[in-house]
């Protein structure tokens, strides 16, 4: 490839990442430094996510759902650049139904694998005092709340999946990088975004990219990891105040 197209196409990969993730990654760094920087334990801090915009509910919900939709805008952008030809970018990395039932299984599976080292990691990370509460759902309660969170999962499931594996494995097996290279490096960046919430969350999502990364170099397929990614963030943000009622000391911080 000429050097001019080279450099173009690692151009284009960090304006996508400045655009979503790299950016993400970028603030939870200099949150991490506010935080243990701070005069007040992590053990007594918090992160809220979700949270209310407005106090009159209509505006509330535009807020939410206009965050969330445009939010999607950069998962477009990522699936228009991978267009090649004939082929769509869906299918490129996977993110179509053409498996049928075996990404749901897969998915499932997934988020069972992960799902309960993760809150057993949160809950150490919490103990040792590494790990900031998370808030995941500070909504205020209309009937509106619990379809808006299960369209935030989906969200976040679509960005970080397609464009940390879908995206990124594909350019950069392009730039001539092995596939363990791409797993490690797509999985500490995956880490990086979440260090905001702690050194708990940083090292289990290394894990999670690990595995994530495997189970795409395996299939060849992002719709399982985005099945997974999306139960996994229905199951924090909707089932966050059940957590916060039965556990309090895990999921709320000193006020």
């Amino acid at each position: 490839m000429p050097e001019s197209s080279q450099a173009r196409a690692w151009w284009e990969i960090v304006i996508v990442l400045g655009l979503s993730v790299g950016a993400s990654a970028v603030y939870s760094l200099v949150s991490i430094v506010a935080r243990v920087t701070d005069e007040t334990p992590l053990a007594d801090q918090s992160a809220e996510l979700n949270t209310s915009q407005s106090e009159r509910e209509w505006l509330d919900f535009s807020y939410q759902f206009l965050g969330i939709f445009f939010g999607l805008f950069v998962v477009a952008l990522v699936l228009f650049l991978l267009w090649q030809g004939g082929r769509s970018g869906f299918a490129r990395i996977g993110l179509d139904f053409t498996a049928g039932w075996s990404d749901v299984w897969r998915g499932i599976l997934l988020f069972l694998a992960i799902g309960i080292p993760g809150i057993l990691l949160y809950a150490g990370g919490r103990a040792a005092g590494l790990t900031v509460a998370v808030e995941a759902s500070p909504l205020e309660s209309y009937w509106w709340t619990i379809p808006v969170l299960i369209f935030a999962a989906l969200r976040a499931g679509l960005v970080e999946e397609v464009i940390v594996v879908g995206y990124l494995f594909t350019r950069l097996r392009e730039r001539g990088w092995t596939d363990w290279m791409i797993i490690l490096a797509t999985a500490l960046l995956r880490g990086i975004y979440h260090l905001y919430q702690g050194v708990g969350p940083f090292f289990g999502n290394i894990a999670m990219g690990i595995l994530f990364g495997w189970c795409y170099r395996r299939w060849g397929r992002v719709m399982p990891l985005v099945i997974a990614h999306t139960l996994l963030d229905v199951a924090s943000f909707v089932g966050y105040p059940i957590a916060a009622g039965l556990w309090p000391d895990l999921f709320t911080s000193p006020k």
